[in-house]
């Protein structure tokens, strides 16, 4: 890897992403869970971020790089609505009964 921090800020999607990184990826997996891996690599970031204040920027893209390989893995392995991560999966829907709430008297 040779780029910088900041040419790692100026990327947007995810192919840049795998293509700055020199990462080999399935286009299919990255076709269906983009923004999920996406999504996951960004907490992935911020963890990075927080616990660890005082890397420099060679060690940063490291991090970061084994921080997409992880988040690209989790999709692989599971499942956009396994992992729950934006808001309507975790929302129930309204005027809906489910079966489990169904007793009988």
């Amino acid at each position: 890897m040779t780029g910088t921090i900041d040419e790692f800020k100026k990327l947007v999607d995810a192919e840049e992403f795998f293509q700055f990184f020199n990462m080999s990826y399935d286009l299919e997996v990255v076709n269906v869970h983009r923004l999920h891996i996406l999504k996951k690599f960004s907490q992935y970031m911020q963890e990075i971020d927080d616990n660890s204040p005082d890397l420099n920027q060679k060690e940063k893209l490291n991090q970061y790089s084994l921080a997409l390989q992880k988040a690209y893995q989790v999709f692989i392995e599971s499942t956009a609505h396994e992992q729950k991560l934006f808001k309507v999966f975790n929302d129930k829907p309204k005027n809906v009964v489910t079966l489990t709430e169904i007793t009988s008297d």
